[in-house]
């Protein structure tokens, strides 16, 4: 079953729009299904919420407190939505300025969210949210690093 473009459009920036404004965390999770998981793909070595699998409306809260543990961010904004009206998907661009907390030091950064919808009392809900960023980004910055100060190889 398909969903309309406009309605999977909605609810992509509506969620969207909650990240960015740093929505308080029951208007986060409002926007996950009872069955939701999240993956936020690297290596699980980088940080506690890479790399392994959240479930449910715990294991969302699980992620995000790990989130506002470790980073901080602002100047965050979305574009470019690429909805499967099919599949009841989308995949948008975001961008930010992040943080990790306890170097302080700070990253600008690209990442992707694919989210997948389900109707749920009455409401599309994130099923399956799943995010890519710069992980090496991150992992620098965890260690007291700015990735501009690490020389490019070149050959």
């Amino acid at each position: 079953m398909s969903t309309s473009y406009d309605a999977l459009l909605v609810a992509a920036e509506s969620l969207c729009n909650d990240f960015a404004t740093k929505a308080d965390p029951p208007s986060m999770l409002s926007h996950f299904a009872s069955t939701v998981t999240a993956f936020e793909h690297g290596d699980p070595h980088f940080a506690p919420f890479i790399g392994r699998e959240f479930k449910g409306p715990e294991g969302m809260k699980e992620y995000f407190g790990f989130l506002g543990k470790y980073l901080a961010y602002e100047n965050m904004s979305f574009g470019e939505y690429f909805i499967d009206e099919k599949k009841s998907k989308v995949s948008v661009k975001g961008k930010g300025r992040f943080t990790w907390v306890s170097t302080g030091v700070s990253w600008d950064e690209g990442f992707t969210y694919t989210l997948d919808f389900i109707t749920e009392d009455s409401q599309l809900k994130v099923s399956r949210y799943q995010v890519w960023a710069d992980t090496g980004a991150l992992h620098l910055a965890r260690l007291g690093q700015n990735v501009e100060d690490i020389p490019a190889v070149v050959d």
